[in-house]
């Protein structure tokens, strides 16, 4: 047969006859078409039967109020979203590199300073194709600090940031830090005041090839912040004026992470931010410079967490804000795109079981890299315990080569936009930011906030808040709150300094009660524990046995166990814990509380509820209990020394 002849019946024609109906191609193509469309209120149905058969009889209008869950005063996520929920949200959010610069300050989705983004007048320092990977250096041995710089940017890292003064890099040392960097393809960003920027200016004095994107860093406001003590800013517009020789070199960082890390929400983050952001353009444009000019001496800092559509909405909702300040201080539009670096928080680092640092900060990375931070900042998993490692270094700098080489995260264009529930949640942010902001106006500025402790008491009240979440464990610690390892060693690292001023605003962990607790049991001669007195056989209370001893261990406590009191004694303990079911409660476990306290225990515990009303317990956990308050009274039975 030659390659022209067809068997019979199957020539061109032909074939296009016999297509079968089921493989045309339909004009609509209907998810789920094969099934009957539900509709809200069929779902709200649902939802309602399964609360009430949970026990929840007192139910909200409408039903899903039930389900929503914090984020941040006055900002709650629903656990469902349509099309509906978009159809209030402000008629536009703009397109990348355009007002209101939601979907990104540039065009392109590139950080600025991207070739294309360069070519169109928007240089800022950055890499082609994702964002700028930007690394932290503070160790104050010179030797160490250049070695590890040039490890970071033969592998990966696009730009630098310094932290002088003391404890951190020398001032007088920035010349021999940056000696064997070429300051024309990697951008500086410096951070320790008015000393550490005149250095940088002195170093670069007469040169013009500075890569863009470098920062000189000064924050008067983030200072007193976090020191009590009023700062002036007449100054900033001089030193505005000196920068301005270098194309792309920003004077002021707006530090929104000092109010992060006094436990403050995103909302008060982003509103401080906004506020500050506002009296740095009043100093500079009372000082001389045009609003355009002063606009383009802002880079504004926020904190990146593992929550990450929380960050994605908050660095959306940041730009659209920032924008809004523009338009109404007479900004160009090509002007008002807010330049943002996001850090891994440090509110959510732990010191116990660091290594799962690893994963909270790949989740915020994500998060900031999709958010659309021009640059990025992950801290090394160890940091909490002090000056990083070389190994922590690189896995901090290769979670972001991951993300932006293999993951081609930087490839799409706002990749959480359409999402209802991130347009929704970035619209919500921006509202309750904006009246935090305009409170905060209203009281005269941010400094006058700040000096009256409008700023402390909201931040306090936020921070209050999440703790009661955190001592619940209804926000969960990984390998601290949950999941404890009792048998870690820790690495060692050489301390760093603390570079944070007292006075002002606290600086907090989310594990910090944890492993205070964790700490005061691992200094006892021998580790206090807990003995866990089962009821039943296995099956029966291994669900209760589990949950009592991952919370015991969640404060340094050791949980030995065994049936009934048979166990007590070898395990060396006064304070017990009964773990079984309701129905074996009911018949044996005031007759177990009994035969423990004959054994030894001078306190039992119940894992279960306090309206089970079992003689002979003194106390009960259970799911939403107050964990750390039972970890404390039980440290206090057990004589811990704090």
């Amino acid at each position: 047969m030659s390659t022209t002849d067809q068997p019979t019946g199957q020539g061109p024609a032909a074939a296009d006859a016999e297509v079968p109906a089921e493989h045309a191609v339909p004009e609509d193509l209907a998810l789920a078409g094969e099934f009957d469309a539900v509709t809200r209120d069929q779902w709200r149905e649902l939802v309602a039967g399964v609360l009430r058969k949970a026990g929840r009889e007192d139910l909200p209008e409408p039903v899903e109020d039930a389900l929503r869950r914090p984020v941040a005063p006055g900002v709650t996520v629903a656990p469902l979203y349509t099309a509906e929920d978009a159809g209030d949200l402000p008629a536009g959010v703009g397109v990348p590199g355009l007002p209101p610069f939601v979907r990104g300050a540039r065009p392109g989705g590139g950080p600025a300073g991207s070739a294309e983004v360069t070519a169109a007048g928007g240089a800022d320092g950055g890499a082609s194709g994702g964002w700028d990977v930007r690394q932290r250096h503070a160790h104050p041995d010179v030797a160490v600090t250049k070695e590890a710089i040039a490890a970071d940017l033969e592998n990966g890292v696009t730009s630098l940031w310094l932290v002088l003064g003391e404890g951190a890099i020398p001032v007088g040392s920035l010349g021999d830090v940056l000696s064997d960097v070429f300051l024309d393809l990697a951008p500086v960003s410096v951070s320790g005041g008015a000393p550490a920027a005149e250095a940088f200016l002195q170093l670069v004095e007469g040169r013009t090839d500075l890569a863009p994107g470098g920062s000189l860093g000064l924050d008067p406001l983030g200072v007193e912040a976090a020191s009590g003590e009023p700062q002036d800013l007449s100054g900033l517009a001089d030193v505005a004026r000196r920068a301005a020789a270098h194309p792309g070199l920003r004077t002021v960082v707006v530090d929104g992470t000092v109010f992060a890390d006094a436990g403050a929400s995103v909302v008060e983050e982003l509103g401080c931010s906004l506020a500050a952001g506002v009296a740095y353009l009043r100093a500079l444009t009372g000082a001389g410079l045009s609003v355009d000019e002063a606009a383009a001496q802002l880079e504004f800092r926020f904190s990146a967490t593992a929550d990450q559509f929380t960050t994605i909405a908050a660095l959306r909702a940041a730009r659209r804000l920032w924008d809004r300040v523009g338009e109404v201080s007479g900004v160009s539009p090509e002007a008002r795109g807010q330049r943002q670096h996001a850090v891994t928080s440090s509110v959510m680092t732990t010191r116990r079981d660091p290594w799962v640092n690893m994963l909270r900060t790949t989740v915020a990375c994500f998060a900031a890299g999709v958010g659309g931070a021009d640059a990025v900042t992950v801290q090394p998993f160890d940091a909490a315990l002090g000056l990083p490692d070389s190994f922590s270094r690189r896995i901090a700098r290769n979670t972001q080569n991951l993300l932006v080489e293999e993951g081609h995260l930087g490839r799409v264009l706002d990749p959480a936009g359409g999402s209802w529930y991130v347009e929704s949640l970035s619209d919500d942010l921006a509202r309750a930011a904006w009246d935090w902001f305009t409170e905060i106006e209203r009281a005269g500025g941010l400094q006058a906030a700040l000096a009256s402790g409008l700023v402390r008491d909201r931040v306090a009240q936020a921070w209050d808040a999440r703790a009661k979440r955190l001592a619940t464990r209804a926000e969960a610690i990984t390998g601290v709150s949950e999941f404890p390892n009792l048998a870690e060693k820790l690495p060692e690292r050489q301390p760093a300094a603390d570079l944070h001023s007292t006075g002002g605003l606290p600086r907090v962990r989310a594990a910090q009660e944890y492993e205070a607790l964790r700490d005061a049991a691992d200094a006892a001669a021998t580790r206090p524990s807990v003995y866990l007195a089962t009821l039943g056989p296995i099956a029966r209370h291994t669900a209760r046995a589990t949950f009592a001893g991952n919370l015991f261990q969640a404060g340094g406590l050791a949980t030995p166990s065994g049936n009934g009191a048979s166990g007590l004694a070898e395990a060396g303990t006064t304070v017990a814990c009964i773990c079984g079911t309701d129905k074996d409660y009911a018949s044996d476990a005031a007759a177990l509380a009994a035969e423990l306290r004959a054994a030894g225990a001078t306190t039992v515990w119940l894992a279960g509820k306090p309206d089970l009303a079992v003689d002979g317990v003194d106390g009960y956990v259970f799911a939403g209990c107050d964990a750390l308050a039972a970890l404390r009274t039980v440290h206090e039975q057990l004589e811990v020394q704090a």
